[in-house]
């Protein structure tokens, strides 16, 4: 039980549905999603969309999306991955033909056909309730009457005022006489309204066909891509077979590669072995679990790429022989030097969304723009932020992750959900980019673990070892004594330059019929239920 005396969050309890976003005004239009009759699909998507517009530089109609869903809370759960493609003329000869050698953020080749408007539309299609004009209502109403900017956005937005006045159409729609929106400001974004409402009337063609492709398309070969329509109009998201791995008498369930859940998964398997004895925050834990994220991440940047082009082993990657292999390596004496990986673009900006409503259906759900606002790239009259999702690719030949022909880029975004007994028991996800897999791996094994409740959990300080490098980052929040040991065994720490990451999380206790939710103080939002 937290100690009331101190700062902090309480669990949310609730016995018929709940949400946990980011963003409170998210959370409020998911639950009212839920009191109008809409399930947890209609919900998570009135949420997100809602996202697109108070929380602007976390997600976006521009960016791309990955969902796991459970109907009725069994552990028959489905995936979607709705990460978008190069353009068709995307090559690495292309690329260094062009002089690219690296893709750069504020580049048109950085922006992929974004695939959330396609996995909003299939998802809602497939497993939805509500029209979708009720369920992007809220965000409608957000984009055209305005909606007051909450402290973390602002601080966000803050940082991208340069980059966003880059581009014409993005300085006049996300800047206030060229500055950022401080908290409690009042902003408005009717041209992306005007966007929701076309979609919500005609669906995914809404985006992917007619003036709105069009325009995008224009802009991004006005800044030299190489997107066609056929790029846009022929784009599909794909279910996919979700990926499991056991810990500690759960089964924990990812998407699978593109995306590094099989990262949070390898990370899982190596700490399992070791003993949960004492302080979570004990520096020979700290210690492992920096290893751990060394080495699984190490993995990561060689091997995973889009697997419809390049086979990923991931029976390989979750064997117990490769997890002992990689556990034997820890030495606590001492830190392990850099694992040699190509390094990628760093970013921290995503939202993680969850719903279970009261027939227990589940969805864990994730969109985001990789950095805050993107390319910062917005088609003329869409309000529609465009990703740098591309800016993932490397321009190597033979590299798994090699930009190509309708290539999907190695994906950070990764949704999670935990089993046990045949049904979930929770939904969950951990925003920062990089630092997801890592996240995932530090919260579930402090809850199933070490016991601690989610909310405490996720109240913990966080380290992350940027990939590629020696460098570890550390919270502010994180014990001197612990950081002093990691020092002395010659870890190299820095300050974070921000909260690293934020989570969601709601247990499903299925004896009691009452749903547990837990919501991170690193961001703005909140966990309710009814």
């Amino acid at each position: 039980m937290r100690n009331f005396e101190m700062p902090g969050r309480s669990l949310a309890f609730a016995r018929n549905g709940m949400a946990a976003t980011s963003h409170p005004g998210a959370t409020l239009a998911a639950l009212n999603i839920l009191a109008a009759g809409g399930n947890a699909m209609d919900a998570a998507i009135a949420a997100c969309a809602v996202q697109c517009v108070v929380e602007p530089g976390s997600t976006g109609v521009g960016g791309d999306c990955f969902v796991l869903y459970s109907r009725g809370g069994t552990d028959d759960i489905v995936a979607y991955d709705g990460a978008g493609w190069a353009p068709a003329d995307a090559t690495v000869e292309r690329m260094r033909q062009l002089g690219v050698e690296t893709i750069a953020r504020h580049s048109a080749h950085a922006v992929t056909v974004p695939g959330a408007v396609h996995a909003w539309t299939t998802l809602h299609r497939d497993h939805g309730r509500l029209p979708l004009r009720d369920i992007f209502a809220p965000a409608i109403r957000y984009a055209e009457e305005g909606y007051a900017v909450t402290p973390r956005v602002a601080a966000d937005w803050s940082s991208e005022v340069d980059l966003l006045s880059l581009d014409k159409s993005a300085r006049a729609a996300m800047l206030i006489d060229g500055a950022a929106p401080k908290p409690g400001a009042v902003h408005r974004q009717p041209l992306l309204a005007n966007t929701l409402r076309a979609i919500a009337e005609e669906g995914r063609d809404a985006f992917y066909r007619g003036p709105l492709a069009s325009a995008m398309v224009a802009h991004l070969r006005t800044h030299g891509g190489l997107h066609s329509l056929d790029d846009f109009a022929d784009y599909h998201g794909e279910y996919v077979t979700p990926i499991r791995a056991s810990f500690r008498g759960y089964e924990v369930v990812e998407c699978p590669p593109s995306g590094q859940g099989v990262v949070a998964l390898m990370i899982l398997k190596i700490l399992e072995k070791f003993a949960a004895d004492g302080d979570p925050l004990d520096a020979d834990r700290v210690h492992r679990e920096i290893e751990a994220a060394k080495l699984a991440y190490s993995m990561r940047d060689a091997v995973l790429g889009d697997p419809r082009q390049h086979k990923v082993d991931v029976d390989w990657l979750l064997s117990d022989a490769l997890a002992t292999s990689l556990r034997d390596r820890i030495d606590l004496e001492r830190a392990l030097p850099p694992a040699p990986a190509l390094t990628p673009a760093e970013h921290q900006d995503t939202v993680y969304i969850t719903v279970v409503d009261r027939d227990r259906n589940c969805v864990s759900f994730i969109n985001s723009l990789f950095h805050p606002f993107g390319s910062g790239l917005m088609a003329p009259d869409s309000g529609v932020l465009l990703h740098n999702r591309g800016q993932s690719f490397v321009v190597e030949p033979e590299h798994p992750n090699a930009i190509g022909p309708h290539k999907r880029p190695m994906h950070t975004i990764i949704p999670g959900m935990v089993t046990q007994g045949g049904r979930v028991r929770m939904n969950f996800g951990v925003m920062g980019g990089h630092y997801q897999a890592l996240g995932h791996a530090h919260f579930l094994s402090k809850v199933l673990h070490y016991g601690l409740d989610m909310q405490s959990a996720m109240d913990l300080p966080r380290i992350f070892p940027r990939p590629g490098t020696d460098g570890v980052e550390v919270e502010a929040t994180m014990p001197a004594s612990v950081c002093a040991a990691l020092t002395e065994r010659g870890f190299r720490l820095s300050p974070s330059p921000s909260a690293i990451g934020g989570s969601q999380a709601i247990w499903i206790d299925w004896d009691q019929g009452v749903l547990v939710g837990a919501s991170d103080h690193r961001k703005d939002g909140c966990a309710l239920g009814y």
